[in-house]
Order: structure tokens, then sequence, then C-alpha cells
């Protein structure tokens, strides 16, 4: 429906004459009269408060499908970094109305998860920022250490609190309700092999092996793993060693070295392979993994120039590959370049 006809519809249903309209937004009955009929089209400042007037959304004086309010929620997220509270209820509202849809329901309950992950991780860059001033001004008192300790994902030292075993007990559900589906097994072997429940691991990697598609190159980084698990280091490094021969220009292989091998502290090796495996990527878009790994080492090893240089790189490539100009992801990395600069003073 056009924006003037659905106008009409919502006046006539909230019992306003035109000059009623008019007088609440601040505008003559004429221009009422012309967006009715299409004449001429409402500010795009005004439609705020048109939609007040109304008592709907703004994506309601628009008419648009389920679709395209689904895709609108989505962008927005990608592109803010905090919600307002008044839209965040509009979407929460809308996304709960839309988990008793079949068409929809599947799109919409990942979306409301995504909206919920959204707010948190909002709330959670205030925590970081609050929690560290507090522990600036009271070092010896724990409250918002432990704060901050969960807003940042920080080590826990007790086991009892460490441990994945919900996270485990989880996906080894999943698996077992979808034994053929591949990408469950990886987040059953993670958690799994985080554990050192090298054991368990090994009998859920033979039969993520046994399932067609399998990587091979995915399967025998877990072999490495599940070997480190069992604090078997060379083993683990033959394993890896005999791939980077193999698949010397694949970049998933190239990549996993890397992973590997900055877990293992050997910061050299493993920018030298983030740097292989980002060359010998065909894909384009790329995605920012192998350069966020280097900045990440970099900054480790306090070399902060180096590190502001390679955000300098994400910065291009979320621009130049991704296209992005305003989305939250090139928010994120021009902050991280702007504190590393700063760092590097």
């Amino acid at each position: 429906m056009e924006l003037g006809k659905k106008i009409r519809q919502l006046r006539f249903k909230a019992g306003l004459t035109q000059e009623q309209l008019a007088e609440r937004m601040g505008v003559g009955a004429q221009s009422v009269s012309k967006w009715e009929n299409a004449v001429s089209m409402p500010d795009i400042s005004s439609l705020p408060l048109l939609a007040e007037v109304f008592g709907v959304s703004i994506d309601d004086l628009f008419d648009l499908s389920a679709e395209q309010r689904l895709n609108r929620i989505e962008n927005r997220m990608d592109m803010e970094d905090e919600l307002p509270p008044d839209v965040f209820g509009e979407y929460e509202d809308y996304l709960q109305s839309q988990l008793t849809s079949e068409q929809h329901k599947k799109r919409a309950t990942e979306l409301i998860a995504y909206l919920y992950w959204h707010r948190m991780n909002a709330a959670a860059q205030k925590v970081r920022r609050y929690a560290k001033d507090a522990i600036r001004m009271s070092p010896a008192e724990k409250g918002c250490q432990w704060m901050l300790n969960m807003a940042e994902n920080h080590y826990i030292w007790d086991w009892n609190l460490s441990n994945h075993a919900k996270a485990i007990a989880f996906y080894r559900g999943i698996v077992e309700e979808n034994p053929q589906s591949r990408l469950p097994y990886a987040y059953l072997l993670d958690n799994l092999i985080a554990d050192h429940r090298a054991d368990e691991a090994e009998r859920y990697l033979d039969k993520l092996c046994g399932l067609e598609g399998a990587n091979p190159v995915t399967t025998r980084v877990y072999r490495a793993y599940i070997a480190l698990a069992r604090f078997d280091e060379p083993a683990a490094d033959a394993i890896i060693r005999g791939l980077i021969e193999e698949y010397p220009d694949d970049s998933v292989c190239l990549f996993e070295a890397a992973q590997y091998h900055a877990m293992k502290c050997d910061y050299p090796k493993a920018i030298e392979l983030y740097e292989r495996s980002f060359e010998n990527e065909k894909r384009r878009p790329r995605f920012q993994d192998e350069l966020h790994g280097i900045a990440e080492i970099f900054e480790i090893m306090g070399d902060y120039q180096q590190a502001a240089a390679t955000y300098d790189r994400i910065i291009a490539l979320l621009r130049d590959e991704w296209g992005m100009t305003e989305e939250t992801a090139l928010k994120d990395a021009q902050r991280e370049k702007a504190r590393l600069v700063e760092k590097a003073k």
C-alpha cells in the first residue's frame, strides 16, 4: 500500500480529520491532503511523530511485508552498537509475534536470539568500562573484578566454573538427534578438547570422519588437538607439519596451522601462516580472521604500531571488499586502531 493511502487509512481509524492531524503534526491541512493524494510525502524527520500520533511503528506506516521487516530488524542491529529502548521493545514484540508463524518462525527465532545477544553485548561494553574504572579505584576488592571477568570472558581458575560440561551435554544431545549433521560435531569436539576429555573427543571425531563431506584437513587438525589434550605435543606437531606439507596452498589448512602455532605462543610462525592463509584465500569478500589474529599477536608482543597498521588493513578490507561504510564492524575496527595508535605513542 502506498504511504499516502496508509496515512488516510490510519487517520480514519484514529477518527481524525485532516485538520486535526495537521494540527498534531504542526503542518497545514493542505500538507495532509497532499500526503494522502501522493502529491507530496512527509519529511523523513516527521515520520516518528506521525507513527506516534497513530500509535504504530514507523514500519507500519509503509505496510512492509514480514520478510522486509525481518530484514530491516537484522540490518539495523548490524549497523548500530545499541538500540534505543523503544526500538528494542518494538522489535521484541514483533519477533515474538512471528514465533507462531510457520513461514517465519525459524528466522524470527534466530533474530530474537540476535536481538537479546545484541543487547547483552551492548550491556557488556558498559560493564567493561565501569568495572575497569572501579577496579582502578579499588584493586583489592573482588566484586567488580568478577563482573569484568564475566563481561570479557576471562579465564576462571575454579574448575567447577570453568569446565564446559553443560555445553558438552547440549551438543552431545544435538549430535545424537542429528547424527548426519557435521557442524554440531565441531562444537562438541571444541568443548571436549578444551576440557581435555580426549577419549570422548576421539570417539566423536571417528563418527565425524565417517560422515559424507567431512573435511580431511579439519579432521586431522582435530587429531592434533586431541594429541595436545593428551599432552603429547610431538605427535600434535607432526600432524600439523604433515598437513602444511600436503596442503601448502590451502587457506583453510594454513589458517588452522596458524591457530595452532598461536595457541602454542609460537608467534612468528603463526603470523607467517596467517599471512599465507590470507594471500591464498580465493573467496571474495575475504573474512577478517587472519588479520585479527595478526593484530592480536602484534599487540601481545607489544608492537602496537604494527598492530595498528594491521587494523588499517582490516578497515580497507571492510570498505573495499565488503562495501561497509557505517556498519558496527567497521566502527569497531576504527576504534581498535585509534586505541592502538594511542598505546604506540
